[in-house]
């Protein structure tokens, strides 16, 4: 997993040098021993999923989660979002109902978010493994320092984002971001803990209008029905 040519082409770049570093370094060796001992989610395939799915130039907007959901099958690598087939989690429903009320949009039945990610929403976990049914297992092993530099990297392009930090853990990364040439759209977090703050919150209209601002084409945020 060091090796760059883990990283999507796009990436390698801004990023490359990220995985030359001491603490990268350790932090895998740390995975790679926690996926000897048992199962480790996203798979070793996914665990770069996001940057994959969404290229580096292509990013119109960045949703900051926390870690990958840890039971089996869900985490694929995009923040919030499960393979099909898979119960949609609570966070997720929260979100799709939010999305229903604002913008009149059906709840799919599916939790893949994949749609999203393919036009240019990049949908990053700011700790990118999780050991199974251990919440939070991974963090401060290193991710967090490799995932800011992923924020750092799309703050940095002259081509404006969108950064979407929902909840106090996502809003800690606001100095990472010039909010004089991105936009920032903070808000509670979807969690059942906090959802009624995050419903109404009215995110989706607010992203798309700094989209369009920032002259590129809004996200059509439905979800295909998979049936």
């Amino acid at each position: 997993m060091t090796d760059t040519d883990m990283l999507p082409a796009s990436w390698r770049g801004v990023l490359g040098e990220e995985l030359q570093k001491p603490y990268f370094k350790e932090l895998v060796d740390f995975v790679e021993d926690e996926r000897a001992r048992g199962p480790v989610y996203p798979p070793r395939e996914e665990v770069f999923a996001a940057l994959d799915a969404t290229p580096y130039d292509r990013v119109k907007v960045l949703v900051l989660g926390q870690d990958p959901y840890h039971g089996e099958g869900q985490g694929h690598g995009l923040c919030f979002s499960v393979r099909p087939g898979v119960k949609v989690p609570p966070s997720l429903r929260n979100i799709y109902k939010e999305m229903a009320e604002e913008l009149g949009l059906p709840v799919p039945d599916n939790g893949y978010l994949m749609p999203w990610a393919e036009q240019g929403v990049l949908l990053l976990n700011a700790v990118l493994t999780v050991r199974a049914g251990e919440a939070n297992s991974h963090k401060g092993k290193g991710w967090e320092k490799f995932t800011d530099a992923v924020i750092r990297a799309v703050a940095s392009r002259p081509d404006p984002a969108v950064f979407v930090l929902w909840g106090n853990y996502a809003q800690k990364k606001l100095p990472l971001i010039d909010d004089t040439r991105h936009v920032v759209v903070k808000g509670a977090h979807p969690s059942p803990l906090s959802a009624k703050r995050f419903l109404g919150s009215r995110p989706f209209t607010r992203i798309n209008e700094a989209v369009a601002a920032q002259g590129h084409e809004p996200i059509d945020w439905r979800i295909p029905d998979l049936g």
